[in-house]
């Protein structure tokens, strides 16, 4: 099939797949005529990129899994490279979501601290500042 064709299949734009190609990530067939030549496998290939995108992976950390796909691997995640990244990137969201929870704890207390300023209670020091905050009305 023609650039158009493998475009219009994977739900991508033909820009997108020039720059992939450009990148060393989709192969570089020509026909006779000069004209883009792609197959099925290219197809598997960009749904593999686009999976591990929506996932958060950048461009460049998909190549080990488009690499073990073109080396015969049906998922192309059970190369040894492609299990290093999904190592770095549960890595990655882990300390992600330990700074989330972090400041999840903070805007939690900051609640607790101005749920009791508006119900009355003694005028709260502000966790940000840690200076006495005036309650209005006083």
């Amino acid at each position: 099939m023609r650039i158009g064709e493998l475009a219009e299949r994977a739900g991508t734009t033909t820009r997108t797949l020039r720059y992939y190609e450009s990148r060393g990530l989709l192969p570089a067939r020509r026909s006779g005529n000069g004209y883009r030549t792609y197959d099925e496998d290219d197809i598997r290939l960009l749904e593999q990129i686009r999976t591990l995108q929506d996932f958060g992976f950048d461009l460049e950390e998909t190549r080990p899994f488009v690499e073990c796909l073109r080396s015969g691997h049906p998922a192309g995640d059970s190369c040894p490279a492609s299990l290093d990244v999904y190592r770095r990137k549960l890595s990655e969201l882990d300390s992600l979501i330990s700074e989330l929870s972090a400041v999840r704890e903070q805007v939690g207390a900051q609640l607790v601290r101005a749920e009791a300023a508006v119900s009355g209670g003694p005028d709260p020091q502000c966790g940000m500042t840690g200076r006495r905050v005036q309650g209005e009305g006083a």
